[in-house]
C-alpha cells in the first residue's frame, strides 16, 4: 500500500478552498435567506493550461481550459446574452470555485419575465437533472424541472458554446467540452425573488438569470441561423442586408447572433435605413448603438441586441441593416436561403453611406442578423418550418413567401373587421430542416445549412423570440422523405406542442403537403405522411389545425400537388401555391 503524507501547506490549502463554501452555507443558515449564486460556488471547473491539475470539474480531475474560454470571448465577469437572457460568466480566476453542484441551495435572483435561464453542464456522463422551486415576491411558488446535457458527451446541436480541449492532470486532450443554456418557465407577471436548485451533484450551475419579457416590442422580421459556413473572407467590409418588415413601429432594435461559432465576432458600427432601391437608402442611415457604444464584440454562441432607437419603421417595407466588420471574418452563422439580394462593400466602414456606390458585390444569404424588432405593437406569430416556409422556389427579391402574404393579410384588415391584431410575422423556416434529426451537426464550419432539428432549435427560434404569441408548426415532409416514421414525427410534434404550451404560447399545426412525383416521395413515404396528417387532424395537442394538405392537393390525385400550385419540382409550391396557403389561414386561429 502506498502511504500519502499530507504536509502543513497542503492542509492549509485545502482548508482555504473549503472555507468560502462553508462560510457561505453558514451565512445562508444564519440569515435565513437566499444568497447570490456565487456565494454557493463549491466546485472549480476552469484551469490554466499551464496548471491543468488546479481544477476538478467532474471528480476525475478534468476541467475546462481558461485559454479556450478566453478565445471564445468568455472572459471572467463578462455578460453574455444567450436566448434573450443576460447571464454572467463567473468572475473567478482559473482554479477558483466558479460553479455550484446543485444540492437544493436557495439562490437570490430577482426579476419579472417568461423564463429562468441557467448556464449549466452535467458531469454524470448522461443528461442529468432534477426538480427545483421558484419563489415569488408575493409569497407564491412554482416547481420547475431542470435538465442539463453532459459536458463531454452531450449534443453539440443545443450547446451554447463548445471548447476544443479538455484539461486533465496528465495534460490536454483534443476533445470538445460543452456548456449549455437551459430555460425553464416561470409565472408571467410575478416577480421572482429566489430559486431553490435541484438536488443532483452532477448538475453544475455557473450562472442564473430571469429572462425578461419583451414588453413594448414586437418582432417584425426574423431568420434562423441555418448553419455555420465559410464566407468572404471579409476584411474591413460592411454588410448591407435587405429585409422585409411585417409590423411597423416608432422604434427599432436589431439582433445579431454568433450562433454555432467558436470565436467572437467584432461589429465596428451599425445603421438602419429604409430602402430606396438596391443598396441605396431613402434617407441617411441612422446609427445604432450597443450598450451606448457604436460597436460590440459578440462572444461565441452569444447574441447582441442594439439599444432602442427612435426610428419610424414602416410596415411591409424594405429595410437596410448595415454593419461594419473591421476584422477578418472567414466563417459566420448564416441563413442561407434569403431569396433576397444583399450587399457587401468595398473596404471601409460604409454603414453610414446613403448611396449604393460602395456596395460593389452581392450575397444571397443573411449572415449574423437574426431579428428586427419594432416598438409597441401586439406581438408576433412565429412560423416554424422547412423549405416551403423558407420560400424555396418563390420569386427572389419579390417577398412572396407565405409568411409575407400572411403578414400583408394581417395588415390589410379593416378597422371594422379585424379578426386578430396585426401581429408581426417571424419566418423561422429553414430549407432541408427536419423535426427530429439534425442536418447541420450544430458545430464547426460546414456546407450543410439544413439547420439543427426543430426540437433542438425550438428554444432559440420560437420560445426566445420577441413577443411571440402563437407558433405555427409546418414540418415533417423532410423527416418522412429521409426515413423517419410517422410515429417519430408525431412524437416530435407532440413535444413541440407541449413545450410551447408550457411557455404560454398558442400552438397551431399544419398538415404536411403532398409531394408525389418528387424522387424521394414514394408510395411508402406518402403513407407515413398521411399517417402524420391523420393524427394532426384528430389530435388535441394543438390549439388549431391549418389543413395545408387539403389546400394544395389535387382532388383527383390527393398524393400529389395541384399542378397550378406546383413550382415544377413537385415538392415546393410556387408563388401561387404559397399565396394559397397564406390565404387559407383562418386569422382567428392566430
Amino acid at each position: 500500500m502506498r502511504r500519502r503524507v499530507w504536509g502543513t501547506a497542503v492542509v492549509l490549502g485545502l482548508l482555504a478552498a473549503v472555507a468560502p463554501v462553508a462560510s457561505a452555507r453558514a451565512s445562508d443558515t444564519a440569515s435565513g435567506g437566499p444568497l447570490p449564486l456565487e456565494r454557493h460556488f463549491d466546485n472549480s471547473a476552469v484551469s490554466d493550461d499551464a496548471r491543468p491539475g488546479e481544477a476538478d470539474f467532474d471528480g476525475s480531475g478534468a476541467s475546462l481550459s481558461a485559454q479556450d474560454l478566453a478565445a471564445a470571448g468568455w472572459m471572467p465577469g463578462r455578460s453574455l446574452t444567450v436566448q434573450g437572457a443576460r447571464l454572467t460568466w463567473p468572475r473567478r480566476a482559473a482554479g477558483e470555485p466558479d460553479n455550484v453542484r446543485a444540492d437544493g441551495q436557495s439562490v437570490r435572483v430577482r426579476g419579472r419575465g417568461d423564463a429562468l435561464a441557467f448556464l449549466v453542464a452535467g458531469t454524470g456522463g448522461t443528461e442529468t437533472g432534477g426538480t427545483g422551486t421558484v419563489r415569488y415576491a408575493d409569497g407564491t411558488r412554482s416547481a420547475y424541472r431542470l435538465t442539463a446535457s453532459d459536458w463531454r458527451t452531450g449534443p453539440l446541436a443545443t450547446k451554447a458554446v463548445a471548447l476544443p480541449h479538455i484539461n486533465t492532470p496528465g495534460g490536454r486532450l483534443a476533445e470538445k467540452a460543452r456548456l449549455y443554456v437551459v430555460t425553464v418557465p416561470v409565472t408571467r407577471g410575478r416577480e421572482v425573488s429566489s430559486v431553490s436548485l435541484p438536488r443532483n451533484p452532477a448538475l453544475h450551475v455557473f450562472s442564473l438569470a430571469v429572462r425578461p419579457t419583451a414588453r413594448d416590442w414586437t418582432g417584425s422580421w426574423a431568420a434562423s441561423s441555418s448553419g455555420y459556413t465559410a464566407v468572404g473572407p471579409w476584411t474591413d467590409r460592411t454588410l448591407r442586408l435587405v429585409v422585409r418588415t411585417s409590423a411597423g413601429g416608432p422604434r427599432v432594435r436589431i439582433r445579431l447572433d454568433n450562433t454555432f461559432a467558436a470565436a467572437p465576432v467584432r461589429i465596428g458600427s451599425a445603421t438602419v435605413a429604409v430602402q430606396a432601391e438596391g443598396a441605396a437608402a431613402r434617407s441617411a442611415p441612422v446609427p445604432l448603438s450597443f450598450r451606448g457604444t457604436a460597436g460590440t464584440e459578440i462572444p461565441a454562441g452569444a447574441q447582441a441586441f442594439s439599444d432602442p432607437l427612435g426610428f419610424e419603421v414602416p410596415a411591409n417595407a424594405g429595410l437596410l441593416v448595415s454593419f461594419h466588420l473591421p476584422g477578418t471574418v472567414t466563417a459566420a452563422p448564416v441563413h442561407r436561403l434569403a431569396l433576397q439580394t444583399s450587399y457587401v462593400s468595398e473596404p471601409g466602414d460604409h454603414a453610414g453611406d446613403g448611396s449604393a456606390a460602395a456596395y460593389t458585390s452581392t450575397i444571397t444569404s443573411w449572415p449574423l442578423l437574426t431579428g428586427v424588432d419594432v416598438g409597441g405593437g401586439p406581438g408576433s406569430v412565429v412560423l416554424l418550418g422547412d423549405s416551403i416556409t423558407d420560400g424555396e422556389k418563390s420569386t427572389p427579391d419579390a417577398n412572396r413567401r407565405w409568411s409575407d402574404v400572411l403578414a400583408r393579410r394581417l395588415l390589410r384588415q379593416g378597422p371594422r373587421h379585424n379578426a386578430v391584431p396585426a401581429y408581426g410575422v417571424l419566418n423561422h423556416g429553414i430549407s432541408a430542416n427536419r423535426v427530429v434529426t439534425d442536418r447541420y451537426p450544430g458545430d464547426g464550419v460546414s456546407t450543410d445549412t439544413g439547420g439543427v432539428s426543430a426540437l433542438h432549435r425550438l428554444d432559440r427560434d420560437v420560445l426566445a423570440q420577441t413577443s411571440a404569441r402563437t407558433v405555427v408548426v409546418f414540418q415533417g415532409v423532410n423527416d418522412v422523405r429521409w426515413g423517419s416514421t410517422a410515429d417519430q414525427v408525431i412524437a416530435g410534434l407532440r413535444e413541440i406542442a407541449a413545450r410551447g404550451h408550457e411557455r404560454g404560447l398558442r400552438v397551431l399545426a399544419a398538415t404536411i403537403a403532398p409531394c408525389e412525383g418528387e424522387a424521394r416521395c414514394t408510395e411508402a413515404v406518402d403513407a407515413e405522411r398521411s399517417a402524420v396528417n391523420a393524427w394532426i387532424r384528430d389530435a388535441d395537442d394543438f390549439d388549431g389545425v391549418l389543413d395545408f394538405d387539403a389546400v394544395l392537393r389535387d382532388p383527383e390525385r390527393p398524393s400529389r400537388m395541384l399542378p397550378v400550385y406546383d413550382s415544377g419540382d413537385h415538392l415546393h409550391p410556387g408563388d401561387a401555391g404559397l399565396a394559397a396557403l397564406a390565404d387559407s389561414v383562418d386569422l382567428k386561429l392566430l
